[in-house]
């Protein structure tokens, strides 16, 4: 199973979603002392959110990752203020964190257009630093992507993901019959019949022990994070990663995979999910799909064949619980249909709590 991987791997490229660059602000421009001149001051290092842009291009353009501004012009007899340094704007992805050597979140980048400071420049010199320039701000920062989606898929390998993805949109992931076909974020568009447009990303299978970064867990989860809401697609027929490993039915895969979030992050809980009951072309599909409805009606008297370990701290609910195919296409209507619905459910809440904030917020500015 590894070696298909690694085969995977050298054929496809490794996914990046993560890189660490060097920036640094210019230095300011030296001061005139006999006329009092002051220097310019070094230029800023910003960077900006472009389209069509991925971290591995950005590698691959500037290898050496530093991104220094320009310096402050001298002051002089004819321009007794120098002039500012060139500012540097370094072209990344849109969706990243931008995150300091320390951990300090500094700025997020969510769409196109957006920029952040990164660098600031030196003060120039003048009189009140003896004429004296300073040097720039200077720091290595990590941008971390999140993929941004409406819909994020999310299971254990082998669920049939990519397939389902493959289905509803215009997505071409890798499909095979094995776990860990895919080995990177893939993202898709479902169009609807009013033109509106559904992004729904596709993640690498988790595995047991993924929210403490084991299978590099928390490379893929925090993709999760920036996804409106999650679409669980299970095995009917339950899901086994190996000969060695436990075999896990639907209902003890759904429960794990609640608990790999939970762990991971509390606030993964609160995001609307809706189930997808997968591969019910096969044989006892029906007879499955029954026992596992009425597990998750009374899950309380199911709990106590699980480990401890397993057991979410709160109860699994879903918008919706589907039953579907993505071999054959059965269900997927519906269940589009129902992200759809769930979507718009969730713009209505946030419009009015939009709303509700400005009109508290006029309601203070009238006290």
């Amino acid at each position: 199973m590894v070696w298909v991987s690694r085969v995977l791997l050298r054929k496809y490229g490794r996914f990046m979603d993560d890189l660490r660059i060097y920036v640094r602000g210019g230095a300011g421009g030296m001061g005139y002392p006999r006329l009092g001149g002051q220097g310019g001051h070094g230029g800023d290092v910003w960077l900006v959110a472009h389209e069509n842009l991925t971290l591995r291009r950005l590698k691959s353009q500037f290898p050496k990752k530093r991104f220094v501004a320009g310096t402050g012009d001298n002051s002089k007899i004819l321009a007794l203020k120098g002039a500012k340094g060139k500012d540097y704007e370094v072209n990344v992805p849109w969706g990243i964190s931008v995150v300091a050597s320390d951990g300090k979140l500094l700025g997020e980048l969510n769409k196109p257009g957006d920029r952040l400071l990164v660098a600031r420049g030196g003060v120039g010199g003048s009189l009140f630093t003896n004429f004296h320039p300073t040097k720039g701000q200077a720091q290595s920062i990590h941008l971390d992507l999140k993929l941004i989606a409406d819909v994020g898929l999310v299971g254990f390998p082998n669920a049939g993901k990519s397939s389902l993805l493959t289905s509803i949109s215009h997505a071409t992931p890798q499909i095979a019959e094995y776990p860990f076909t895919t080995i990177s974020p893939e993202l898709g568009t479902i169009e609807c019949v009013d033109h509106k447009q559904i992004t729904v990303a596709d993640l690498p299978g988790l595995i047991e022990g993924a929210h403490a970064n084991k299978g590099r867990g928390h490379k893929f989860l925090k993709h999760v994070e920036r996804t409106n809401q999650l679409l669980f697609v299970v095995d009917v027929h339950g899901f086994q990663l190996s000969s060695k490993a436990t075999f896990r039915t639907a209902f003890e895969t759904i429960m794990l995979l609640a608990k790999e979030l939970e762990l991971y992050k509390e606030e993964l809980r609160d995001k609307p999910t809706i189930l997808a009951v997968n591969k019910m072309d096969l044989p006892d599909a029906e007879r499955n799909l029954n026992e596992l409805l009425e597990q998750l009606q009374n899950p309380q008297d199911h709990m106590h064949s699980l480990p401890k370990e397993m057991i979410p701290a709160d109860s699994v609910s879903f918008k919706e619980i589907i039953p579907i195919s993505a071999l054959t296409g059965e269900g997927t209507e519906k269940l589009v249909t129902c992200l759809r619905k769930v979507l718009d459910e969730e713009a209505e809440k946030n419009i009015a709590q939009y709303h509700r904030e400005q009109l508290n917020a006029l309601h203070l500015s009238d006290i």
